[in-house]
């Protein structure tokens, strides 16, 4: 009964505040990025939460169920991104726009913009997908009567509607609460399981060897196959621009990367390491429910109430970040770009809420695509990282990166990626077992990375122009 009341009390909050909020949400600026309010406090609580979703807590502790600390070697990567996003927030903030493809154009053209734009539906599609699944699993832990995919279209249901109410307003006051919570309830249930375990001791004597090696069983490709994807993926990531441009100010962009930082570093490692704890007392033919199991039967029932209250509402909250991109990408890139130039604020918001909706009915079809979250992650960070992040840090760092560079980065980035994906699930045996053991980000990020290089060097530098809207950034 406990982990019901939880639950709904989870609910009511996200929908209290989602209808609140979408009473101030007034015209596109509200809508898509809060209005340019945000502080730094509240921006980092939203990163943190919209960072850390179903890829952390479900496929994250899938990896740590079956390798051991071996899976910090996903998290890592973005640790390792927040290095560059340091020297990048303020100077984004200041370009103050709403979208990654906003950027792309005004360095190079329309062209990068709308290539850009397709990546990033492909790849937060498939996030958000696997944030239903995540979702419709807890449901049905707590009741089981709901199956998986009923579970999975309940919380579609909610997460369309809470994206579609109040957009980033919304996300941004919803992963203030989340975010909170959940981090607070993770610090104490460490210690409390690995006490109830029998310390670390006992925690080691009952798992492999392997799972407390730096590579587990892992080979340095293998691990660098976890790192990369994560690392490209937020150096890219379009929902962490949206949120430096929604900052009052460059000063609170760049104050909030600070508590960004601490935040992943000690949220990421304590669930992993929860993750280990508990596949050394539980087991589950679903190794990415384990962190919800160990709320439901390894916790004390109140602590293991509000840490799952605090995973569903995790998911609830990626969901909507996720969701949130790609909608802002179709009516900002594409439809005001390209079909209504100047539509009225009243057509702009039915057309976004219209796009959310179409967007999260597309996102539960993918849904059903696949059986692991881990997989699925990592399938979608790097159609994302290969295709849009390589044209997106050459904007920061990079001033001899031109049109054709960028537009033949983009296109064979996300051709690399998915064709590759294709080969190693479809194709011939003899290709199966040529290229099976090697992730797709290897390849796909050498075309990307090479052809922005090489064509960029051998074709015209870029115009005044292209480079004056970031001289002083």
């Amino acid at each position: 009964m406990i982990y019901i009341i939880t639950l709904s009390v989870v609910v009511v909050l996200l929908v209290s505040i989602t209808v609140y909020k979408f009473t101030q949400v007034k015209n596109q600026t509200d809508f898509m990025v809060a209005g340019r309010k945000l502080s730094w406090p509240v921006l980092v609580f939203t990163l943190l939460s919209s960072w850390i979703g179903a890829g952390s807590l479900l496929g994250g502790s899938e990896n740590a169920y079956n390798h051991g600390l071996a899976a910090l070697w996903q998290p890592a990567g973005g640790w390792l991104g927040l290095i560059l996003i340091a020297a990048i927030a303020g100077r984004a903030r200041h370009f103050a726009q709403f979208t990654v493809p906003d950027l792309l154009e005004a360095r190079y053209n329309s062209t990068a913009r709308v290539l850009a734009t397709i990546a990033i539906v492909i790849s937060y599609v498939i996030i958000t997908s696997y944030q239903f699944i995540g979702g419709g699993d807890i449901l049905h832990l707590i009741f089981p009567d709901i199956s998986r995919e009923t579970g999975l279209w309940i919380v579609a249901g909610f997460v369309i509607f809470f994206t579609a109410m109040a957009g980033m307003a919304s996300i941004a006051y919803l992963d203030l609460v989340i975010g909170s919570v959940v981090t607070c309830t993770v610090i104490v249930a460490v210690p409390v399981l690995l006490h109830k375990a029998g310390g670390w001791s006992a925690v080691t004597a009952r798992l492999p060897a392997t799972h407390f090696q730096v590579l587990g069983d892992y080979d340095f490709p293998g691990a660098l196959g976890l790192l990369l994807p994560t690392t490209l993926l937020l150096i890219g990531n379009q929902g962490m621009y949206q949120k430096f441009f929604s900052a009052k100010s460059e000063s609170d962009a760049r104050k909030s990367v600070i508590g960004w930082i601490v935040g992943t570093v000690t949220l990421e490692t304590l669930l992993i390491v929860l993750a280990v704890i508990s596949s050394s007392q539980l087991h589950t033919e679903h190794p990415r429910e384990i962190l919800a199991l160990t709320a439901k039967q390894g916790l004390p029932p109140l602590l293991g109430a509000i840490l799952l209250g605090g995973i569903f509402a995790k998911v609830i909250s990626t969901a909507n970040n996720y969701l949130f991109s790609p909608s802002t990408n179709l009516i900002h890139d594409v439809y005001q770009r390209f079909i209504n130039k100047t539509p009225s604020p009243v057509r702009i918001m039915v057309v976004s809420r219209l796009i959310v909706i179409l967007l999260g009915l597309f996102a539960v079809l993918q849904a059903s695509q696949f059986q692991s979250v881990l997989k699925a992650s990592l399938y979608a960070y790097t159609v994302y990282g290969a295709a849009v992040t390589p044209s997106v840090m050459a904007v920061f760092f990079w001033r001899r990166s031109n049109t054709a560079g960028a537009i033949s980065s983009i296109v064979l980035g996300t051709f690399v990626t998915v064709v590759w994906q294709l080969l190693q699930n479809f194709g011939p045996p003899a290709i199966q077992a040529a290229i099976g053991k090697w992730d797709a980000v290897y390849p796909a990020l050498i075309a990307s990375v090479l052809s922005l290089i090489l064509v960029s060097l051998f074709t015209a530098p870029p115009s005044t122009q292209q480079l004056a809207a970031f001289e002083n950034n």
